[in-house]
């Protein structure tokens, strides 16, 4: 099976939305039914991606995804967090940017083909700061251009909430960029770096030039 050997968590998260999704078609509620189903979908399609073309995905980075899409489609519309919770959008924003931080990282020493040498360790982690937190930022244009062109309510408290959320997202690429820049120093006793270092190994065909096995 293709979505076997995921976490217990991961298998709980898709269980819950079973649940949810066959409890919403019982009783009509069809807009709890279709974010239920899309959170389904939108959890498993990471990892339908990445054995599609033949990607390994660390495990825990996985069901970050997949926690992260449940907590801000599920948990966050179906059942009003962002509302409930001022600090539930900042929590995952930053979140995400750590993801973000994490993935430039790894573009970018995709890009040299794992030569550790090409670039100085701060320059690869600087770009992979910029590349989260511009991502960040695309997201908060985007929420500023429906609010304003079909007056949604995205931006919330608007200019306090845009700020916030570019600080966690700021504080979370710094994080992810860290990870890169303690992996590039060969510090992967354990945390995002060992992460790292598991997905450069398991996919030693994209990281020709690096230049040693790692644990």
């Amino acid at each position: 099976m293709i979505l076997d050997g995921q976490s217990r968590l991961t298998y709980l998260i898709w269980a819950t939305l079973l649940v949810a999704l066959a409890v919403a078609i019982l009783l009509g509620r069809w807009s709890l039914g279709f974010v239920a189903l899309a959170t389904l979908v939108a959890s498993m399609a990471p990892l339908l991606v990445a054995r599609r073309f033949n990607v390994y995905v660390p495990l825990p980075f996985l069901s970050a995804i997949v926690v992260f899409i449940f907590a801000s489609l599920f948990l966050g519309e179906a059942f009003d967090f962002y509302e409930r919770y001022w600090w539930w959008d900042v929590l995952l924003h930053g979140g995400a940017a750590v993801g973000f931080g994490l993935v430039g990282f790894v573009f970018v020493f995709y890009l040299f083909e794992g030569d550790r040498y090409a670039a100085p360790a701060w320059a690869i982690a600087f770009v992979s700061f910029c590349f989260a937190v511009a991502i960040g930022t695309g997201w908060e244009l985007f929420e500023y251009t429906m609010d304003l062109v079909f007056g949604m309510a995205m931006q919330k408290s608007g200019l306090d909430d845009t700020m916030l959320d570019l600080v966690a997202d700021a504080i979370g690429a710094f994080i992810g960029a860290a990870a890169g820049f303690g992996y590039l120093k060969g510090r992967q006793t354990g945390g995002l770096p060992r992460l790292i270092g598991e997905f450069v190994r398991k996919n030693r065909a994209g990281f020709k030039k690096s230049g040693r096995k790692d644990p």
